[in-house]
């Protein structure tokens, strides 16, 4: 009969006591672990090379030491450098216009201390004549009080002292046309100014586009760097591509945006119909309904002109915008994009005026939900058939922004 594996025997023990013994708890890993590693007794030459391991270590160790603080160090004297830089670019700056400041103020002066020096002359020549007028004046009157008896003899000339008005006189006044045309120019170059050193910081962002060949439309023909591109009458004998646009005059940037700020400007002057945004990879590109168009779904944002009139488009809705004034779309667009913000802007580069902004603060016509991108964006382009059916050389450039 076989034995109950419940019951076990202690080795040595007499085999008539046949009570059942019981287990100790078994011992947990980490205490065994702390038993075994204190028990451990190491030999002379394991100790050894466990102080040459240490020791190494903590060479490494002040040798990374050594080398971030040669960093920091040099950090700090290269913030000290730029910081010095930057003081003498806007210092050359300041002293720039404080010398034309000092120039425009110095004629200003010039021109009343010369009006005001021909006015004093002819206010000479009047206190004069007043003198004069008073003193004949004065002698009539004597003569009225005297008796016809003791009156002398009086020439009528002696109490001729009329004095003509001197035209030159009227035309002594500051050159207000000169320092009006003053001020206007000053109020341009100060618009200049704050629009160059709003683009001075976007520039900061600058990214790099190349159009992607393998998405352009077959029409679209494409400059061997990439950056320029134009409708073409011919159709390209390639064979299609998966990702190129079969319908719409679109193409892609070969630029994935997934991160980051960045910005890019786009020369539209030569075209009579354009759209310039960014756009999801998954946007459509077979067809020529309102998935493979930007603007017009989810998936795209863009700016655009077409038959004279300039609005902003997102999920097939749109806003009606003005471009400068006197022209209805500008002639440079700037497209900004902060990815993190889910934020895209649109600028007139030349002005820096905000055309239209896509954000979570966006206006209502546009839903706030969609502001927060969820996949890698890509610069945009479109061209806009006439509708005239004639043939335009229509063409846009992506500008060089290196400085």
């Amino acid at each position: 009969m076989a034995e109950d594996d419940s019951t076990a025997r202690i080795p040595g023990a007499d085999p008539l006591c046949l009570g059942p013994v019981t287990q100790p708890y078994p011992r947990s890993p980490k205490t065994l672990r702390k038993t075994s590693g204190a028990s451990i007794k190491y030999t002379q030459e394991q100790l050894s090379c466990l102080l040459e391991e240490l020791e190494n270590d903590s060479k490494r160790t002040e040798a990374r030491m050594a080398s971030l603080k040669k960093r920091q160090g040099n950090l700090t004297a290269n913030a000290e450098v730029i910081e010095q830089q930057l003081r003498e670019r806007f210092e050359n700056m300041r002293l720039a216009l404080e010398k034309d400041e000092l120039a425009a103020l110095g004629m200003l002066e010039q021109d009343h201390r010369e009006n005001n020096s021909k006015l004093t002359r002819h206010l000479q020549d009047w206190t004069q004549h007043l003198r004069l007028v008073r003193k004949h004046t004065s002698t009539i009157k004597k003569l009225q009080e005297s008796s016809a008896e003791s009156q002398q003899l009086v020439c009528a000339e002696d109490f001729s002292c009329s004095k003509k008005l001197d035209v030159a006189e009227e035309a002594i006044r500051l050159n207000e046309e000169k320092f009006q045309k003053l001020m206007k120019a000053l109020g341009k170059i100060s618009k200049e100014l704050q629009a160059q050193l709003q683009r001075k910081s976007l520039l900061l962002e600058s990214t790099e586009v190349v159009i992607d060949r393998m998405t352009s439309h077959r029409q679209i023909k494409v400059t061997s760097k990439g950056r320029s591109m134009h409708i073409s009458a011919e159709d390209s004998s390639a064979p299609n591509q998966p990702q190129q646009f079969d319908q719409v005059y679109c193409a892609l940037g070969s630029v994935s945006i997934t991160g980051g700020q960045h910005y890019w400007e786009v020369d539209v002057h030569c075209c009579s119909g354009w759209a310039v945004g960014v756009a999801y990879g998954s946007l459509s590109r077979k067809g020529q309904d309102k998935s493979t168009k930007l603007g017009r779904n989810r998936l795209s944002w863009s700016l655009e002109f077409q038959d004279g009139q300039l609005s902003a488009w997102h999920n097939d809705r749109h806003v009606a915008l003005s471009g400068r004034t006197g022209r209805g779309a500008p002639d440079k667009v700037g497209i900004f994009v902060n990815y993190h913000k889910g934020r895209v802007a649109f600028y007139d580069a030349e002005s820096m005026k905000v055309l239209q902004e896509f954000s979570s603060a966006s206006t209502a016509v546009f839903e706030r939900a969609y502001h927060q991108f969820t996949e890698a964006l890509f610069p945009a382009f479109r061209f806009f058939k006439a509708r005239d059916g004639h043939s335009v050389t229509d063409h846009m450039e992506i500008c060089d922004l290196s400085m």
